[in-house]
């Protein structure tokens, strides 16, 4: 199955910030909801020079990327213009970090 990394840096307006907090139980839900349908390898979130959030990285194994894509169309950072750049690239998630973290 296709697998993808998402790299999600914040919008740059002093809003950003505030917006990530305000949705990020939503985001949380949702990344648990793909990690429990075996979609979601992993994620992390960016921290600047000061320690505060401002992006997203996370590894996907999709059946495409147009289910990806359907997927961030949910996404509340997406819904809530957190995020303001979205890099997606194809990947191969190498088989020692699989096992490690999804124990297989």
């Amino acid at each position: 199955m296709p697998q993808f990394v998402v790299i999600a840096r914040d919008a740059k307006d002093e809003g950003a910030l505030a917006r990530r907090l305000e949705v990020r139980e939503a985001h949380i839900a949702l990344c648990d909801s793909a990690l429990e349908r075996g979609e979601q390898i992993y994620g992390a979130a960016l921290l600047n020079d000061e320690g505060n959030m401002c992006g997203s990285v996370m590894v996907f194994e999709m059946d495409s990327r147009a289910a990806l894509d359907e997927y961030l169309k949910k996404e509340p950072y997406v819904q809530n213009k957190v995020w303001g750049e979205i890099e997606i690239i194809a990947c191969k998630t190498g088989p020692s970090f699989l096992k490690a973290l999804c124990g297989g």
